[in-house]
């Protein structure tokens, strides 16, 4: 991009846009990256670098920046029609991409409700799972529990059923009242002592039986975001938890709601991570892979008795007075039955088995270094933390930003690393191959080692 050009438009930008998740006063003095371009797994600026989008762009991307079966399915959609409401009328894309949901989601899902993000989908979820009590005749079921770190989303809703206080307690006043239980973190585990995946989900499971003993006649349902809480810190939980979980709904008439928003479409190795423990919620929520990152879609899963609380006389007043603008919008409906058809065509998950476990090996190399620990994976995700004393998880001032100080140094190794505080991750597209990996650890360890000012490895004669 010429100079002049791109000085314009960041001046404009600093002039007008008020970016998410951002502190714009820290831009006052310098530049956002100026993105030009995207192909695979990198993205240029406008001053020709390139950089590996190891977050996926903000976890959404799946098979790539820029994949021609992706823009020809928007090409073709767009010389069909491009969008029209969802609500009296309908569509062939919005048909088959309800009919390839349910066939692929876990058994029982069978019906689709289409909104435009993932914060709706979990909107959709809770007024679904409100309105079902009600209109059986369990009027008294009105409250949601969710878990201490979880994310599922910023509208007020979900707002509401989220446990990051940085991002949520400011808004407590305008939120309903929802019941919160502890996670449970395999991390604290490996600090206390050698305890086992089965006993953290137990710890976790107690204060949440105790709740549904004692309040199950009131609880509508709990979200969770399965085997894998992204926003909280990248805490990885139990198999065995998720399966508790589904027995203690079950058993106590509370719906199990599943945010698969950003775990969904093969980002943890499988289709979805409920999979993993081998749980079929009631209601499921999806979006950023569901059209490969590439256009705003979302749909809300649910089961058969959920739906049909809501099929009567119009007379009845019992219909789901719910949606959105772009709800089921086909240009988004189209592209994401083209990624799909990529997982089958490419066979896109057996392929990944093979970037799954370079990641875990180039995993290993990082937890070597000083300063690591608590290294995790699951599938193409994989994180650490950061400490200035990792033997007493003494954290690093404040201040000292080392998160921050990560991401700004990770530019000039050809590396976008968004942190969660001083937690650094990985959440790769699946496009990524074992080679992408290799050299993105690589990376990684010589940002890691000139912001940590550690000494590199003396080379043996």
């Amino acid at each position: 991009m010429e100079t002049e050009r791109r000085e314009s438009l960041l001046h404009k930008d600093r002039s007008y846009v008020w970016h998410p998740f951002t502190q714009m006063k820290e831009y006052a003095d310098r530049d956002h990256v100026l993105i030009e371009r995207a192909e695979g797994m990198y993205v240029y600026d406008a001053e020709g670098r390139r950089y590996y989008d190891t977050v996926s762009s903000w976890w959404c991307n799946l098979h790539g920046h820029g994949h021609p079966r992706i823009k020809a399915a928007i090409a073709e959609q767009l010389d069909q029609f491009d969008h029209i409401m969802f609500s009296g009328l309908t569509h062939s894309p919005g048909i088959e991409l309800a009919e390839k949901l349910v066939q692929l989601s876990p058994e029982g899902l069978n019906k689709v409700f289409y909104s435009d993000n993932g914060s709706t989908a979990v909107e959709v979820a809770i007024k679904m799972s409100f309105q079902y009590w009600q209109q059986i005749g369990r009027p008294l079921k009105t409250k949601f529990v969710y878990l201490e770190g979880s994310y599922h989303g910023d509208t007020l809703g979900a707002v509401s059923v989220g446990g990051v206080p940085l991002y949520h307690s400011l808004f407590k006043p305008l939120l309903f009242h929802a019941h919160r239980v502890p996670a449970p973190d395999m991390r604290t585990a490996r600090i206390s002592g050698p305890i086992g995946e089965r006993e953290v989900a137990e710890a976790a499971l107690a204060p949440v039986r105790e709740l549904f003993e004692r309040e199950g006649d009131t609880l509508a349902g709990i979200l969770v975001e399965p085997m894998l809480m992204g926003a909280g810190g990248m805490i990885m939980t139990p198999a065995a938890y998720t399966q508790g979980l589904r027995e203690l709904c079950s058993a106590y008439d509370v719906h199990l709601i599943a945010d698969e928003v950003a775990t969904g479409f093969g980002r943890t190795g499988k289709m979805f991570a409920c999979e993993h423990a081998g749980v079929s919620p009631d209601i499921m929520c999806l979006s950023k892979g569901l059209t490969a990152g590439i256009m705003p879609l979302a749909a809300t899963l649910c089961r058969d008795s959920i739906y049909a609380a809501f099929y009567d006389d119009y007379a009845a007043q019992k219909t789901f007075f719910h949606g959105h603008s772009f709800t089921g919008n086909p240009v988004a409906c189209a592209v994401a039955l083209a990624s799909l058809r990529l997982f089958e065509e490419e066979h896109t998950l057996e392929r990944a088995q093979d970037t799954i476990a370079a990641l875990s090996l180039a995993m290993r190399g990082i937890a070597e270094l000083p300063h690591v620990a608590n290294v995790r994976q699951l599938g193409f995700v994989a994180a650490f933390d950061l400490y200035e004393d990792v033997e007493h998880r003494k954290p690093f001032a404040p201040e000292q930003r080392i998160g921050a100080q990560m991401y700004e140094a990770g530019f000039e190794d050809g590396l976008i690393l968004r942190p969660l505080g001083d937690t650094l991750y990985f959440w790769l597209p699946l496009c990524a191959t074992p080679d992408d990996v290799h050299d993105i650890a690589a990376r990684t360890i010589r940002v890691l080692r000139r912001v940590l000012q550690l000494q590199a490895p003396a080379c043996s004669e």
